[in-house]
């Protein structure tokens, strides 16, 4: 995947950040079916943190959470504008200190609104790095994966690495189903090996038994 990057369609730091809110345990293509309406309706983060929670909640209704989801938008504008005069922050602690953002919403900022090298841990990266074996199993946490990661990866493609995991999961390493044959990590993923071994093994007793 030599052009891995978001699937979410945004133009500004501030589309970008109101796109990944709405991503929480949503679908990146439900989120792109909400967000054009969405910034026709608040074009600038100043127009969102003047509208009512109820107004937001009209245009992201199909989404999860969207209660929730609506009056953390607003809350974070009204932030955004009252402390950062209405930029969007380019700093881990500044951002996690808004309404509705996390360590994994921060780290998407910096990666790819602002080209810095962040690792975001989703389901999708966490789940593949335990799986084919990038991470130990004491990690157990979002945190402690990025931090096993973020080791092992150089800067310069870190960011990029964090693209190759997530779509990898959402395409290929997907949480019920593993496409296994058509993944190009088979020979060297601990789960394929391991199911492989597994399954020798199982050969070699049923063999063994109707001897």
């Amino acid at each position: 995947m030599p052009q891995a990057d978001t699937e979410l369609h945004f133009s500004s730091p501030y589309q970008l950040l109101v796109a990944v809110m709405l991503s929480a345990q949503c679908t990146d293509k439900r989120v792109n079916m909400v967000t054009p309406a969405l910034f026709q309706a608040f074009p600038s983060v100043q127009e969102l943190s003047e509208a009512s929670v109820s107004d937001v909640l009209q245009y992201v209704k199909s989404v999860s959470y969207p209660n929730a989801k609506a009056q953390h938008l607003v809350d974070m504008a009204s932030e955004v504008v009252k402390r950062f005069d209405g930029q969007i922050p380019q700093n881990m602690d500044d951002l996690v200190s808004l309404p509705g953002v996390g360590r994994k919403t921060a780290n998407v900022m910096l990666a790819v609104a602002f080209g810095d090298s962040a690792m975001p841990v989703d389901t999708h990266v966490f789940r593949v790095s335990h799986r084919i074996g990038l991470v130990p199993d004491r990690c157990t946490t979002p945190l402690s994966v990025e931090k096993e990661l973020v080791k092992y990866f150089p800067n310069d493609i870190l960011s990029k690495a964090h693209h190759w995991l997530l779509l990898h999961g959402r395409y290929t390493c997907t949480a019920r189903a593993p496409k296994c044959l058509d993944c190009g990590l088979r020979d060297c993923c601990r789960h394929f090996i391991s199911k492989q071994k597994h399954q020798h093994s199982n050969g070699l007793a049923q063999h063994s038994r109707q001897n």
